[in-house]
């Protein structure tokens, strides 16, 4: 069962009218029957695979290195680049979201993480829209005593959260997955504060023009977005960002930024 504390701030960081329903397991549920998510493509269903959840982190998540190439960063070198890249270890770096969670691996890190800098108010939220993940996020963070984490069931093409009111966030290995993922990613950077931290890792096309659009047409079908390499880099400096950085490894990208 979720901290009934961390459960409260997360719940007043919300939009007002945003409804929201404490489920058994402890996770918040802000979904809207008339916003639920498109499932209709094979990456977005199998994302909803219960088995899934299980082996998420040993087999289906490090598939993605295929992407970065042989020399591409390790999980524990994103785990080092998501530290900096999300300023957790700035003190004003309190509240951070981690959005399209999955089993929540990478959000008890983050929390770790903040816990380990000694930053004893801090909240982790992950919010994802598959049932099944979140339902073993909430499963493996209930054998621990952590006061600091909070999961919400919900559409990333609608946060539920206020405007400017998250100190950091992140996207790691979803957006190439997700319906509508600009969309998503304006989504990030509305909640996020001045000040604030923004850091997503995804697809980018690499290479020849023609082989590069030909790749992605060709994934497009299955429900996976291969992104060009300056759709991410742009909206943020068009936001207002500054301190934008991009690193490319393979046909992978990580893209951060600091809100103005």
């Amino acid at each position: 069962m979720a901290d009934a504390r961390a459960v409260d701030r997360t719940r007043s960081l919300f939009r007002p009218g945003v409804p929201s329903t404490l489920r058994h397991d402890g996770v918040l549920d802000v979904r809207r029957p008339e916003s639920e998510p498109d499932g209709s493509r094979a990456a977005q269903r199998l994302m909803r695979f219960g088995p899934l959840a299980t082996i998420y982190e040993r087999a289906w998540r490090p598939l993605f290195r295929l992407w970065m190439g042989v020399s591409g960063p390790t999980v524990d070198v994103e785990r080092t680049f998501a530290v900096r890249d999300l300023g957790l270890v700035d003190d004003s770096t309190r509240i951070v979201l981690d959005v399209a969670c999955g089993p929540g691996n990478f959000t008890r890190f983050l929390a770790e993480s903040l816990a380990d800098a000694d930053r004893r108010d801090a909240l982790v939220i992950g919010l994802d829209a598959s049932e099944p993940m979140l339902a073993r996020a909430a499963l493996d963070s209930a054998r621990t005593t952590r006061t600091d984490l909070a999961y919400v069931l919900g559409d990333a093409r609608e946060l539920p959260f206020e405007d400017d009111s998250i100190d950091a966030v992140c996207c790691y290995a979803a957006l190439y997955l997700v319906p509508d993922p600009m969309r998503v990613f304006a989504e990030l950077v509305r909640v996020l504060r001045p000040g604030g931290r923004l850091a997503v890792m995804t697809t980018v096309r690499r290479g020849p023009e023609v082989v590069a659009d030909a790749m992605a047409t060709a994934v497009r079908p299955s429900g996976l977005t291969v992104f060009g390499p300056d759709d991410f880099t742009d909206v943020l400096r068009r936001a207002g960002f500054d301190v934008v950085e991009q690193r490319i490894h393979g046909a992978a990208q990580f893209v951060t930024g600091r809100k103005r």
